[in-house]
């Protein structure tokens, strides 16, 4: 009799075992879908997110009005000269460079060094002891004065770096120079417009001609995101 009752006792243990780990089967197997059903749901709203972007930056590309801010030119001897055609070079690479709000413009990095392999020529410069000699690329520092008083005219341009020459120059108002050497002397400034600009600059044999542009967008729902 003993020995019916505890096999009966065992019985009904494993029973309640197996009905326990049952119900959570059954618990897991809902939470599971419960988690699933989740990511499913996030997954289509970010897709849905993205494709709505995806139509909106078609619809709506970004696109920049140039608004001119200042401009500047300086007188050049009307000759085709090593000077002139260094003046050339540099208006050329310097020509469409963007400075990003809040970026400092370097004048040398932005131009580099004047080489022979860039075709640059010797032409008359001021040494450290104000004495006239011939260097590689000479004339930049005409261009550097150019667009420094293109600079002085836009309070938003904050000069960070400007060095005078040694001796008066001839193409600028006393003062209103700004020396540049690769290594040594440079012309900087920061901008602080709140967007971004473009230098645009060019030369011929009468002129070098310079000009900054602000890049103003023009939708402004697109204007409003980026200043978020």
């Amino acid at each position: 009799m003993k020995k019916v009752i505890s096999i009966f006792l065992i019985m009904s243990f494993l029973l309640f075992c197996l009905a326990g780990c049952g119900n959570n089967s059954k618990n897991s197997s809902k939470n599971s879908i419960q988690v699933n059903k989740v990511s499913a749901e996030v997954s289509i709203n970010n897709n849905i997110s993205n494709s709505v972007n995806d139509i909106d930056n078609q619809i709506n590309p970004t696109t920049f009005k140039e608004v001119e801010l200042a401009s500047f030119s300086t007188k050049l001897a009307g000759k085709d000269t090593p000077r002139s055609r260094n003046i050339g070079i540099t208006t050329s690479t310097l020509n469409e460079t963007v400075v990003g709000n809040g970026e400092t413009f370097s004048f040398c990095n932005t131009v580099g060094e004047p080489t022979a392999e860039k075709g640059y020529e010797k032409a008359d410069s001021f040494n450290e002891h104000g004495k006239t000699v011939k260097t590689l690329g000479g004339g930049n520092c005409q261009v550097s004065s150019t667009l420094y008083n293109v600079v002085l005219q836009i309070s938003e341009l904050e000069v960070v770096e400007r060095h005078p020459h040694i001796k008066p120059v001839h193409y600028v108002e006393k003062d209103k120079d700004a020396a540049v050497s690769y290594g040594s002397v440079d012309f900087k400034f920061k901008n602080n417009m709140g967007m971004d600009i473009k230098i645009y600059a060019n030369s011929d044999l009468n002129n070098i001609n310079i000009r900054i542009v602000k890049l103003e967008p023009e939708n402004e729902r697109l204007k409003n995101l980026k200043a978020i």
